[in-house]
């Protein structure tokens, strides 16, 4: 049984610390309230797995909209924050890793290949 929003954020925010990805804002506070956000969306493929997903704040996620990660990345970069280009990719990577395990997500192989492509650009 898939474990739900909230339990895979708790997850998410021990995996990849307390702070937005995108914005780096301290979330999950009383403040700033946490959201889980596919890097793949749902409509390119994407599931609800925790190796899909990290922790956003709740306006970082409303503002990518439709965005691909590194288009975000490029985004949030203009704005003056640092996205945590190394856990976007260490996220993908474990989204592929599964792929490769489990098969399935037919639909979001080239999608991850190609934002991990831009992504390792940026981090370069």
């Amino acid at each position: 049984m898939a474990a739900d929003r909230r339990s895979r954020l708790l997850v998410i925010l021990e995996r990849d610390g307390s702070a937005c990805v995108w914005c780096r804002r301290d979330i999950d506070t009383d403040l700033v309230a946490a959201t889980t956000e596919h890097l793949v969306p749902k409509i390119k493929g994407g599931p609800s797995w925790l190796e899909n997903e990290v922790a956003a704040c709740r306006r970082c996620n409303g503002d990518r909209g439709h965005r691909t990660p590194a288009e975000w990345a490029d985004e949030c970069s203009r704005r003056g924050w640092q996205p945590a280009i190394d856990v976007l990719i260490a996220v993908l990577e474990s989204f592929q890793e599964r792929v490769q395990r489990e098969g399935g997500a037919r639909r979001a192989r080239p999608y991850v290949d190609s934002q991990l492509r831009r992504l390792a650009r940026m981090r370069d």
